[in-house]
């Protein structure tokens, strides 16, 4: 049986004391490898590993050079790219045709942008008078934070790893990742690439684990750890933000939400379907941008429920190599059973299923996966935990509106405040609504159109701090100020 074990100082490791846990696919329940789970001690050698990093031969790397291993790591991954599409769709078993286009080439991407973003962005400096009139000078310079905790979500486990990892890394700063302990394989894999690229032992550390009393816990509470940036459940976010208050240690979080979508009746109709076929049912609706929530102008209402209706029906569930498949399984048999609870929820309040609602009827080889029907609802009031709870299926709620006002009202009326769509051919009305979203990225037109130079995150609940383009830098390094007397 395959083990995966923790990658500490270039090595990988076993476990001192603590066992291992299985890693199953999730499309047929298949065993697919052991993995080491880590406790205080694995934590505490990778720490002091990455601490020693920083003494070392990185910390006094020019960024030059630092740059340039940072475009081998990117290269080392697509040199690779069949081990890591294989890898990540064992794991997550969604379709290698989202994978292959998103996951592994945006994961190996993040590594080369975030190098070339670094060596390009100025910091400020001024000319001040003094009192004897010869002045001063100031100047900012920018130093790495340290040693930043990196606890990754399963959902798109090596993109969202790479996109912190590869800024803290361009910044100066060593890493220890705690991935999800559904989906190890990239993370661990990612090991071999960084020895390849020639990135000195200790820069790069993961130990798997589980989060309370385990890996996740050992590591935010760690003491020589100098930053902590998560991208999960708002639940977890809050206990990770409680231990990081011992040293007032900087958080950079991600976090849950109920994302809304608004179509107005001048929308383009073919965009709007296929936008939100997209921001419903991709990764089966395990994206934290997802959309949830779907309010549509009246006159349009019904067309717009029996064209998606439509769409939804035309998913394709199954493996993840065959070329026909859209649509995934669930990453788990817990978080199955938390979907189809929200479906009996959405049945209990009278709620009108257009489509789905249970479970689909799969091959005799995929029986044990953890599948589970796209669904839409119509008919449930605001109130229902339906539409006010972040459930991460493939699935979603559709209410009529009237007016821009009352669609603004619905939208913003959550304690969540990720992301929104807007459908409009008006430009005007664009502008206006987009500015009223109360969330941290709008989309007018489109859904999962990302500039990495732009700054991302959430609002509310949804999370603290941005990342991308030279936002990012202000969680991954520290920015000084010199002042020279002239």
């Amino acid at each position: 049986m395959k083990e995966i074990k923790h990658f500490i100082n270039g090595e990988y490791v076993p476990s001192a004391q603590r066992g291992t846990f299985e890693n199953r696919n999730p499309a047929n329940g298949e065993l697919l490898a052991l993995v080491h789970e880590g406790g205080e001690e694995e934590v505490g050698r990778a720490v002091a590993a990455a601490r020693a990093a920083l003494q070392g031969e990185w910390g006094r790397m020019p960024t030059e050079q630092r740059m340039a291993l940072l475009h081998k790591v990117a290269d080392g991954i697509n040199a690779r790219f069949d081990e890591f599409l294989e890898a990540e769709c064992l794991d997550t078993g969604k379709p290698k045709s989202m994978a292959s286009h998103i996951d592994i080439p945006r994961g190996a991407a993040n590594f080369k942008i975030f190098a070339d973003l670094v060596r390009n962005v100025p910091t400020e400096s001024f000319l001040m008078d003094t009192p004897d009139g010869t002045g001063a000078v100031n100047y900012a310079i920018r130093k790495p934070r340290g040693v930043i905790g990196v606890i990754a979500p399963w959902n798109l486990p090596l993109l969202l790893m790479t996109w912190k990892v590869g800024p803290a890394l361009a910044c100066g700063n060593t890493v220890v990742v705690k991935p999800s302990e559904e989906t190890p394989h990239t993370a661990a894999l990612l090991g071999e690439v960084m020895n390849d690229a020639g990135i000195p032992a200790g820069v790069y550390n993961v130990v798997h684990g589980f989060g309370p009393k385990s890996a996740g816990e050992y590591l935010t509470q760690h003491k020589d750890v100098d930053g902590i940036t998560f991208t999960g459940e708002t639940s977890t976010g809050k206990s990770i933000m409680k231990a990081a208050a011992e040293g007032l240690r900087p958080i950079s979080f991600e976090l849950g939400g109920k994302n809304a979508a608004i179509v107005f009746a001048d929308a383009d109709m073919d965009k709007a379907i296929e936008g939100t076929m997209r921001s419903v049912f991709a990764n089966c609706g395990q994206v934290c941008l997802a959309t949830e929530r779907v309010y549509v102008e009246r006159p349009i209402f019904d067309e717009f429920v029996q064209r998606l209706k439509e769409g939804a029906e035309q998913l394709k569930p199954g493996w993840w190599q065959d070329d026909d498949v859209s649509f995934g399984p669930l990453i788990s048999r817990p978080h199955l059973d938390k979907v189809l609870s929200y479906y009996e929820k959405a049945r209990a309040d009278g709620a009108t299923i257009v489509t789905g609602g249970g479970r689909p009827k799969m091959a005799e080889e995929l029986g044990n996966g953890n599948w589970v029907e796209p669904t839409i609802w119509t008919g449930l009031s605001e109130d229902s935990a339906v539409v006010r709870e972040e459930i991460f299926g493939p699935c979603c709620h559709i209410r009529p509106f009237d007016t821009e006002e009352e669609a603004i009202a619905l939208a913003n009326d959550t304690e969540y405040g990720l992301a929104a769509a807007v459908w409009t051919e008006n430009l005007t009305r664009a502008h206006r609504v987009a500015a009223q979203m109360e969330v941290g990225l709008c989309w007018v037109n489109s859904w999962f159109l990302r500039d990495l130079r732009t700054p991302f995150g959430g609002s509310k609940q949804s999370g603290i701090g941005r990342e991308g383009g030279v936002h990012g830098l202000e969680f991954y390094a520290e920015l000084s100020n010199v002042c020279i007397k002239l």
